[in-house]
Formats: structure tokens, C-alpha cells, sequence
């Protein structure tokens, strides 16, 4: 039985969890690289993207953002856990853009669901993240997969930086090591979200990252991403990653078991990124 800090709870729908380490060979990550990822549960990639690259997607990233502050304007300013002219959460941008889908299908994060996801691939998400300068503000720890229940828990989530991501304006921190204890019990904190404890067990770890670095890190990984204290806005684009026949549970956990479960297989959004170990896209 895994050593569970105190405070920290198993969700209810994660039954008998066992992580399983990539095994290689690794065509993107390093031998030590993978091993980082497997005990940490994240690594930090350093220029392995175009800065050039990086300009064109930010470029195309931005017009779409202005179209999510116009829907956000026209809801009253906030919609779920994005809020006009603070923080907003655009998703789906792939579908929308040639040059996104491209992007999302690059190598780089092909070699990389290669590494660490399997030979059979989806994109499961895709959102681009923009914090503009706000007032300082508590921000929940939290996993991905605590938001939305999938099965296998152990997906990949890119962590891509448009811009530079320092601790001024919210580069990610990571709490090492938990992801091994499978998806946490969360509970959510209005308006800000889900959050699976107020205070890490355990000292979290800063990631700084620069356009064209990628903060790699599991979907089981306790993460926040603190307040902008900048005068510009931090604009970061989050790719996600989960193998060919992943599935969310469906219904509430504090009421019991799951109710149903959904294929991820959404074709305009959730397409082939690698197949049969190789990327789809040269």
C-alpha cells in the first residue's frame, strides 16, 4: 500500500492504481530524462521547439483568444474557471487552425506519447491559457485528471510556453513524486476550481520554461501555475496526450461508483498523433 501523506486522499474511482514506468527505447527523452519523469513525474525539455515556430502558433493563438474575451464579454465575463480579463481557458484551438493542428501533431510531442503514453495515440485536449496581471490569489493544487476522470489515469500533458513563464507571472510548479499514488480526491473551490489539497506535503518545484522549452509532465501530477504579477499577460498553450481507447468516467464520485463511460473519440479533436510507435505527421 502506497505511504499517504496527511490530508492527502485517494480518489474514490482510483481502484488498486499501479504506475507503470516507460521502458524504452526512447526516441525523444534520454535514458536519465525518463528516468526524471518516471520518479519526479515530470521533466523539463530546454529548446526543442522553433522559437520560429513558437511566433507563428502564438500569432494565430492570439486572434482566437480575443474571440474567447468577446464570448466571455457576452456571458456576463465569466464562464466556468475562465474569467474576462484575468484568466481565460480557450480549447479546441486545433480544430479551428491548420497551423495548430499541425503543431499539435509535431514530433516532437509525437516522440514523446511514444516514450511515455504507447504506440497508439490520441490528442485528448487541447487549450491554450492566457493569465493576464491580476491581483494575487490563491490557486489550487490540482491533477488533470482530477478535473475529468479518464481511464487509463496515466496520460501526458505539454506544458508549452508562448511566452516566457517565470514565478512572477505563473510558470508551473510541481509537487514531485505523487503521481505514483494514482489520481487524488479533489474538491472544488468556487470560483477557482478543483483542488486536491490547500498546502503541498511536500516542497513543490518551479519550472521556468522559455518559448520553445516544453514542461512535460504526467496527468497524475499535483501542479498550479501562481498569480501573474507582471504587467504583461503569460500565455502558455497545453497540448494533452492519452492512448488510442482512453475513456471518461461519467457521474459524481461523492455519490458513488460511475454511472457510464465515454470513448474519447471525438474526430474533430481527439485524432491520430502516433500509431503503431511512429508519428503520423513526418
Amino acid at each position: 500500500m502506497p505511504d499517504w501523506p496527511t490530508g492527502v486522499k485517494p480518489h474514490p474511482w482510483s481502484e488498486a492504481f499501479q504506475w507503470n514506468d516507460p521502458t524504452g527505447p526512447f526516441l525523444r527523452l534520454s535514458s536519465d530524462e525518463a528516468a526524471s519523469f518516471s520518479a519526479n513525474g515530470f521533466v523539463v525539455l530546454r529548446g526543442v521547439l522553433d522559437p520560429a515556430l513558437i511566433e507563428s502558433v502564438r500569432s494565430v493563438v492570439d486572434e482566437l483568444e480575443k474571440e474567447r474575451e468577446a464570448e466571455l464579454e457576452a456571458k456576463g465575463g465569466r464562464e466556468g474557471i475562465s474569467q474576462q480579463k484575468a484568466i481565460t481557458f480557450s480549447a479546441h484551438l486545433a480544430a479551428k487552425s491548420a497551423v495548430l493542428r499541425d503543431f499539435v501533431m509535431h514530433r516532437v510531442y509525437a516522440e514523446l506519447c511514444c516514450d511515455l503514453v504507447g504506440p497508439d495515440v490520441n490528442l485528448y485536449w487541447d487549450q491554450a491559457v492566457y493569465k493576464k496581471p491580476e491581483n494575487p490569489r490563491r490557486f489550487p493544487w490540482h491533477q488533470d485528471n482530477g478535473y475529468t476522470f479518464v481511464l487509463p489515469q496515466q496520460y501526458l500533458t505539454c506544458w508549452t510556453p508562448l511566452t516566457t513563464a517565470t514565478l512572477d507571472n505563473g510558470c508551473p510548479q510541481i509537487v514531485p513524486g505523487m503521481h505514483k499514488l494514482g489520481t487524488l480526491k479533489h474538491a472544488y473551490v468556487e470560483p477557482l476550481g478543483w483542488e486536491c489539497f490547500e498546502d503541498p506535503p511536500s516542497p513543490p518545484v518551479a519550472t521556468p520554461v522559455e518559448p520553445g522549452d516544453i514542461a512535460v509532465f504526467s496527468s497524475l501530477a499535483p501542479h498550479l501555475t501562481g498569480p501573474n504579477l507582471t504587467a504583461n499577460t503569460r500565455k502558455a498553450y497545453i497540448v494533452q496526450f492519452a492512448p488510442v481507447g482512453a475513456e471518461v468516467l461519467v457521474g459524481n464520485p461523492a455519490d458513488g461508483p460511475p454511472t457510464g463511460r465515454k470513448l474519447c473519440d471525438a474526430p474533430d479533436w481527439q485524432f491520430a498523433v502516433v500509431r503503431r510507435g511512429a508519428p503520423v505527421m513526418n
